[in-house]
């Protein structure tokens, strides 16, 4: 497995975090809003491990400057910036991984994307865009690519608890969020989903759509309006 990212040092965090799994994981660092560096990543992979299988996309840029926020104060920089990371890399990721797919016989390309595409977060509208833009991409890579056993899922966590965010108390949290179920998203739930759609378990799941949220996205609370 090859983790990437543009900090050697988080990669590192990342690579001794996964010690007890099986398998061999490295880490190669990439910038991904540098369309070269997306095909040279995947050009490296296939070199180190012989060939390509699985994708994951999961890179945002909505912590860097400039910042997204409502449209009649949002910068054309921090607009295209967004998208650069959060869709068109999501593009040169595919574009350079899905031959290495057709010669391996089969592949699957998961696409981290976010319930804010349908749920839009308050002063997010770049980010929304992104996901949004996301998710159709995932259904044409799924259309195009079914005869060549290739396959094109999207993920859409909601809140999901890290040490940053957790800020309200857990049943506040799941009251504010409209959660249904009895606790929390985290991320190792996401990763359990992502890990789901690359396996051949899910080797006729294809052009989805996979909420992860506790079912925040299903249906208002009891006596809830909005």
């Amino acid at each position: 497995m090859v983790v990437t990212g543009r900090s050697e040092h988080r990669g590192a965090e990342v690579v001794a975090s996964c010690a007890d799994l099986p398998g061999e994981v490295i880490f190669i660092a990439a910038d991904l809003g540098v369309e070269d560096r997306c095909a040279e990543l995947v050009r490296a992979s296939v070199e180190h491990f012989g060939s390509l299988t699985v994708l994951v996309n999961n890179a945002i840029a909505t912590s860097v400057e400039p910042r997204d926020t409502k449209i009649e104060n949002l910068d054309t920089e921090a607009w295209e910036r967004v998208h650069r990371i959060g869709l068109t890399a999501v593009m040169w990721m595919c574009r350079a991984a899905i031959p290495e797919m057709r010669t391996a016989g089969h592949g699957s390309i998961v696409n981290v994307s976010s319930r804010a595409a349908e749920r839009a977060t308050p002063g997010m509208p770049a980010y929304a865009a992104t996901k949004g833009g996301m998710n159709a991409l995932t259904r044409a890579i799924a259309t195009d690519y079914a005869a060549d056993a290739i396959r094109c899922n999207t993920l859409a966590p909601g809140y999901v608890v890290n040490e940053q965010r957790e800020v309200l108390s857990p049943e506040r949290r799941r009251h504010f969020e409209r959660m249904h179920l009895t606790r929390l998203v985290t991320a190792e739930d996401v990763a359990a989903a992502a890990a789901f759609l690359a396996s051949r378990d899910s080797e006729v799941v294809t052009g989805t759509l996979l909420p992860v949220d506790g079912g925040s996205s299903t249906a208002a609370r009891a006596g809830s309006f909005g």
